[in-house]
């Protein structure tokens, strides 16, 4: 049997690179391979060929090295977005400015690729892929394009680089494991880097990706010496990408904290804290130029949380289908509570209680208190079960800090709002928000556009107006063709702004499509998954929406 050790990327790191060959030869490694991007994201590039050549670690090249051994003008490392290829600029002229020439010819007399047997199994070193030096082999790609790589290379075992980003798998009788970098970390949170051990006997290989601790204090403070820019420090000091997202796919931006340049929020967006935004991440030189979806305008830091699912109306246009004789869904007080000190946990900034018709839940009272307790919270309901004991029991929260009731109302005169929500609906609700606003509860109404009330827009608004309720308060939404609506707007997944939404069922994209029966689309998980899950899918999700046409997704707000 005989171990070998395989990295990729060093990226002018000499500290990860000398941790690399102490490591290995502690671990009884007999052969050194290096898959090539010797430069690319740290300072000391001189400083790696000592140690390379000390420790006679067989190469390749990488489509960095390549360059500059050619003097090209910039890395050729296959990024596509513009924001992607101006870090990959800044730090290429760095490196080409850095790096002795004759280091550089050395680079231009490596191979490209390698092919050897060890031990009867047959090899093949390449940089990015048997497709390309830059070709980014992605763990997340479909089998097809794996089995593609595969059979252009023929061999026992397929070593590549390039992404970043480590995985192996079997490709029917192939071992393909991309090795990682030692340059920097595989954006996971943690400072390490990673490279690969192989043990190869009769013909067969076994691999072991190895996470490597190694200097990264020191490597930071020579990038910082150095004058490379902060982003580049921070992502050495923290384990997270802060340049070079755009190339990365849904599945692997999902995994990292930061997803989007921040240049890419709508013009004029100033981040807040009002669930719609979070304060900008500040480093220690500025703000970073990346941010998480999380938080941000198509992300927002809201939690839904159906309570239940059965109201005392049947509107014809409700969205999730809720009714008198809805199938039960309710969520337990133990497991809102639950939900409640998760969505604290995950960076939730405000809490939307709704359903069906939560004043139908015999627990509300009792939900309310532990939410508003740690989070903002705002109160759906038709308004009309604000009397008798339901009130009594909510009246000890009104002037509550964190809480605010939002109502619906569809029509200036009862006929018109009754048309959709049943007869009597207008008049009980009118007298729900004026018992609200007696209590000292902030109120907001929202009025759902339908044929039957457009013209009545102006007339509600100034109703409403003369009762406290103006101005953010009052928005009017279009219908929606989901749940028992036949007419309407369409919003899906891929085209409507995600609003994590938690019922019974699970967690869904958005609270119009929290029906799982009538919306099953949105259904992102089912069972009493974590959110920190639905989070990661959302992001997935969003991604493969966005890259397969390069929109951005819309709101659609069912709350003010």
């Amino acid at each position: 049997m005989m171990r070998i050790a395989v990295c990729g990327g060093p990226y002018a790191n000499p500290y990860a690179l000398r941790a690399f060959l102490t490591d290995a030869e502690r671990r009884g490694c007999e052969r050194l391979f290096c898959l090539g991007d010797l430069g690319g994201f740290g300072a000391e590039m001189d400083a790696l060929r000592p140690l390379l050549q000390g420790a006679e670690v067989e190469c390749i090249a990488g489509n960095y090295d390549v360059a500059l051994a050619r003097g090209d003008a910039d890395c050729g490392c296959g990024y596509r977005d513009a924001r992607d290829n101006e870090y990959a600029q800044l730090i290429y002229d760095h490196t080409r400015a850095h790096t002795d020439a004759d280091f550089a010819a050395w680079m231009g007399t490596l191979p490209t690729e390698r092919r050897l047997r060890i031990e009867d199994c047959e090899l093949h070193l390449v940089h990015g892929s048997t497709v390309a030096l830059n070709d980014f082999w992605w763990e997340s790609l479909p089998e097809e394009e794996h089995r593609a790589r595969v059979a252009l290379s023929g061999a026992d075992v397929v070593l590549c680089t390039h992404s970043g980003l480590p995985w192996q798998r079997r490709v029917g009788d192939t071992l393909v494991v991309n090795v990682g970098v030692l340059g920097k970390p595989a954006n996971d949170g943690t400072r390490n880097v990673w490279y690969a051990v192989l043990d190869i006997e009769d013909g067969a290989a076994n691999a072991e990706l190895v996470a490597l601790e190694y200097d990264w204090q020191a490597q930071a403070a020579s990038m910082t010496a150095a004058g490379l820019p902060q982003p580049f420090v921070q992502t050495i000091e923290t384990g997270w990408w802060t340049t070079c997202l755009e190339i990365l796919p849904p599945h692997e931006r999902s995994t990292g904290r930061y997803h989007l340049y921040r240049s890419s929020l709508p013009e004029g967006f100033t981040p807040a804290e009002d669930g719609w935004g979070t304060p900008p991440e500040v480093t220690a030189v500025g703000e970073l130029p990346v941010i998480p979806l999380f938080g941000s305008p198509f992300f927002p830091a809201r939690l839904w949380i159906y309570t239940n699912f059965h109201c005392n109306l049947a509107c014809d246009y409700c969205a999730v289908a809720s009714s008198p004789t809805a199938r039960a869904r309710s969520l337990s007080l133990e497991q809102f509570q639950a939900r409640v000190d998760e969505a604290v946990a995950e960076g939730f900034a405000e809490l939307y209680l709704t359903g069906g018709e939560p004043m139908l839940h015999p627990d509300l009272a009792d939900m309310l208190r532990y939410a508003v307790d740690r989070l903002p919270v705002v109160l759906l309901t038709n308004a009309m079960l604000l009397r008798g004991r339901r009130l009594e029991r909510l009246r000890d929260l009104a002037g509550h800090p964190n809480l605010v009731v939002q109502t619906s109302l569809d029509g200036a005169r009862a006929a018109t709002h009754d048309l959709h929500r049943g007869r009597g609906s207008w008049q009980r609700t009118m007298d729900g928000i004026a018992v609200a606003i007696e209590l000292g509860l902030p109120v907001r109404v929202a009025l759902t556009e339908t044929p039957e009330n457009t013209a009545e827009i102006g007339e509600v608004s100034d109703m409403l107006a003369g009762l406290g309720v103006k101005g953010d308060a009052f928005a009017v939404r279009p219908m929606l063709r989901r749940g028992f609506s036949e007419d309407g707007m369409d919003i899906g997944a891929d085209d409507t702004t995600p609003e994590l939404t938690v019922t019974a069922d699970g967690l869904h994209w958005h609270p119009a499509g929290a029906d799982a029966e009538t919306s099953p689309d949105m259904l992102l998980a089912s069972g009493a998954a974590p959110l920190a899950v639905g989070k990661q899918v959302v992001t997935e999700r969003f991604f493969a929406a966005r890259l397969a046409d390069g929109s951005m997704p819309q709101p659609y707000r069912c709350a003010i």
